[in-house]
């Protein structure tokens, strides 16, 4: 491998207007940072936040209430179609209903549970990384997109399914406007989310907490008002089973049953969501996670079990134009003070938290992509943050995609649900899979063991039996639809993986060719900042930025008497986890260009350092550079970049521009950088 031989650096003509000025902080005002665009941003989602800011994390962090808010609205919003889709399979086998809400319940605890102690096992990692770390990268990618593909479609059905809502209680004349309504809903939510994940939840709160009011009073007053009909209820169901035992039999009354509790499995979608985004909790981060899986799991099991239980008490039929959970409460409302406005309030409440709901797949969706960018399966600007430090890029993949998912579903709630629930127990069967492997291979306490297996056995039983179920049933009712999705995903995925795999190779064998360079032997003498000087901006320690180095004394043998490296330590979603996390990623930096002024004493050549650590490699490395000219006033700056022989059109979505759009920037402050490239064949 060789590099080009560019020509020598332009300097700017005698008749050159004066360079911008740069302010008190050391930036300079570009165009960028002039422009009413940026301004128009800041007022919109804020300034940019201070990563050195000790207190930052714990601002922006989670207690757990807020987390069940954020977290829980997916889970709960549920109830508006889970129940009733279990509820109308079991068809006029009723007395089948109580053993329903009660295998409801009881599957929302146990998979509760084994989330709950999947994040004391894993507490970065949630489902995508327990089926990386135990079941193989491979199939953690398989994990890892179909938790995405339901993170899009908790997006589009939580969305679509409010537009019905909310537009079956307004004029006919008003439906044209529904699917701009639902449009608009979806772009407010990725505006929302913009400003920060705190921010979005404490605007969408009193939704939430509405709606956890209306409906406790909904199921505990459905409850206690009809308490005095229980010896009645009994009768029937026990009659009910008595007659379907002596005609249809066990066995048929079983497949009923399987069939209904597989039907309802959309009521279990989001109890993944809290061990997805761990790094957003309060520390301590397991602590906190582990008291909102219980506030979910409480709140779920309550709410659809309780749901299940009013419908088969106060014989709630399926009712054209209504859902069953309207038909109930207009029903109760009848017997309650204010019932009118009671039915209007809890069904808009309702509604209104599938808007809430929708901030889960908004949550959990970057979280995932930026992990998976961070292991090569996703393209790397995927793990990048945001200067309010949000998952930007990921946030505009997912309105996109779930935009997409809404005009190709014209918005269909049953099409949606079907591939909602797929995806969602497949991510479910394999955590569970890879939990339970995990407990066969580690040693520990027997009991402790013994008990661990049986959870995460019985869960994946479970999960396994709903999953199959649902594919069977409803392959040919948008299943196939999912599957094909899922698994275009996965295969991008793998050829993402493949490019860098290849890219870091031939780096790498750069890095070998180029690490065992021989000491000059000359003696290495003071810096001398009135001697032209080359700022070299490198990253990690490695092949290209030696071969820069090389290259510059290759370029302009003799020219350059001083060597200054800078370095850029950028904070992305992977590292911001911990109070701790800057001064690693100052130390990495650091212990990085000392490396390099070792190879530049081997070289004979004087040379320090100067780094900044941020969100935004451009800004930061603009920031140091106008800083080094103080210092430096003879500087010429240099970065390498890897090109190709034949550049291809996604070339630019896998690797960054960084060192064009910092030359960009210091060409207009009228300062010379040239760029080294380095071919990769």
């Amino acid at each position: 491998m060789s590099a080009d031989r560019p020509p020598s650096p332009p300097h700017p003509p005698a008749s050159a207007p004066p360079a911008p000025a740069p302010d008190a902080s050391g930036r300079l005002p570009s165009d960028e940072s002039r422009s009413s665009f940026v301004r128009i941003k800041r007022m919109l989602f804020g300034g940019p936040k201070d990563i050195e800011d000790r207190s930052l994390l714990h601002r922006l962090s989670l207690v757990a209430f807020l987390a069940w808010i954020g977290l829980g609205a997916d889970a709960l919003s549920s109830s508006a179609y889970g129940p009733e889709e279990a509820f109308k399979a079991i068809g006029q086998h009723r007395y089948l209903a109580l053993g329903l809400a009660l295998a409801t319940a009881g599957t929302v605890f146990v998979i509760s549970a084994a989330y709950s102690k999947l994040i004391e096992n894993f507490p970065n990692g949630g489902g995508y990384g327990v089926a990386a770390r135990m079941l193989g990268a491979r199939v953690g990618v398989v994990s890892g997109c179909a938790l995405l593909v339901d993170y899009v479609l908790t997006i589009t059905i939580s969305i679509a399914a409010m537009g019905d809502a909310i537009f079956s209680f307004l004029p006919t004349s008003w439906l044209p406007w529904k699917f701009s309504g639902e449009v608009a809903a979806i772009v407010m939510l990725l505006g929302l989310n913009l400003r920060g994940i705190r921010e979005s939840i404490l605007f969408l709160a009193p939704i939430f907490i509405i709606f956890i009011i209306t409906h406790a009073v909904l199921i505990l007053g459905g409850l206690a008002l009809h308490a005095p009909e229980i010896a009645t209820s009994a009768r029937a169901i026990s009659d009910g089973y008595q007659a379907d035992l002596s005609t249809i039999g066990i066995g048929a009354m079983l497949l009923i049953f399987l069939n209904a509790y597989s039907m309802g499995g959309g009521t279990y979608t989001g109890i993944e969501a809290v061990s997805n985004a761990l790094p957003l909790m309060r520390e301590p981060r397991v602590q906190t996670a582990k008291r909102t899986m219980v506030y979910l799991a409480i709140s779920l099991a309550v709410t659809a079990g309780g749901l299940i239980l009013c419908y088969l008490l106060w014989r709630v039929e399926p009712t054209e134009g209504k859902t069953m959970n309207a038909v109930l409460a207009e029903q109760v409302g009848h017997m309650l003070p204010l019932g009118n406005v009671f039915v209007i309030v809890t069904l808009a409440a309702e509604a209104v938290l599938l808007l809430v709901a929708a901030q889960a797949g908004f949550i959990g969706g970057p979280r995932v992509i930026a992990n998976m960018a961070v292991d090569s399966w996703f393209p790397r600007r995927f793990a990048a943050l945001s200067e309010r430090l949000t998952t930007e890029n990921g946030l505009y993949l997912m309105t996109l995609a779930s935009l997409a998912a809404l005009f190709a579903t014209h918005g269909r709630v049953d099409t949606i649900v079907v591939m909602y629930s797929i995806n969602v127990f497949l991510t479910f069967s394999l955590t569970m899979g890879g939990m339970v492997r995990y407990w066969l291979r580690r040693r520990g306490p027997r009991k402790i063991q013994v008990r661990r297996l049986a959870l995460f056995g019985f869960g994946l039983l479970l999960c396994a039996t709903i999953l199959v179920v649902t594919v069977v049933e409803k392959f040919s009712e948008g299943g196939w639809i999912t599957l094909s999705v899922t698994g275009a995903l996965v295969a991008l995925c793998f050829l993402i993986h493949g490019h860098y795999q290849k890219v870091n190779a031939k780096v790498a064998k750069l890095f070998g060719e180029l690490a065992g360079l021989p000491h000059s032997g000359k003696a290495v003498a003071a810096l001398d900042p009135a001697q032209p000087t080359a700022v070299v901006l490198v990253a990690a320690y490695g092949g290209l930025g030696i071969h820069t180095v090389l290259n510059v004394f290759r370029t302009f043998p003799g020219h350059f008497k001083n060597l200054v490296f800078v370095s850029v330590g950028v904070m992305d979603s992977g590292g911001f986890k911990g109070d701790d996390t800057v001064d690693a990623l100052k130390e990495r930096t650091e212990e990085a260009l000392r490396k390099y002024v070792e190879l530049a004493a081997r070289l004979g050549v004087p040379a320090t350092y100067r780094f900044e650590v941020g969100t935004d490699a451009i800004d930061e490395a603009e920031r140091a550079c106008i800083q080094i000219c103080k210092e430096f006033p003879r500087a010429t700056f240099f970065a390498g970049l890897v090109i190709f022989k034949r550049e291809r059109w996604y070339q630019w979505l896998l690797h960054n521009d960084t060192a064009h759009a910092v030359q960009k920037r210091l060409h207009w402050a009228g300062k010379t950088m040239v760029i080294l490239p380095a071919r990769i064949r």
